[in-house]
């Protein structure tokens, strides 16, 4: 169940992608939350997927080391564009009141 309310979505939609990465991330290091960590690594190479980096996401699938470079980068140009959507659920359903 979301904690955000509807205004509160709209906003989280206005923001700019790395914004949202930001905010997302951090939430999850205060929460101490691994496993949205974790589902951010398993999202990764279906973004590189969509933005039409088929390769580096058959590559990402088979080496867990480069998922973590990626974690770095996934608040950045257009993998941070197709991660909004991961974003914005996690932080509609954690985040306090907004």
């Amino acid at each position: 169940m979301s904690n955000v309310t509807p205004d509160g979505v709209a906003e989280l939609e206005a923001l700019p992608s790395k914004e949202l990465y930001e905010r997302a991330v951090g939430l999850a290091k205060e929460r101490r939350d691994v496993g949205f960590l974790w589902d951010l690594l398993r999202a990764i190479p279906a973004a590189a997927a969509a933005t039409g980096e088929v390769g580096r996401a058959e590559f990402d699938l088979l080496h867990g080391l480069s998922l973590l470079e990626e974690l770095t980068h996934a608040g950045e140009g257009e993998m941070a564009d197709a991660l909004r959507p991961f974003y914005i659920e996690y932080l509609t359903e954690h985040a306090k009141g907004t």
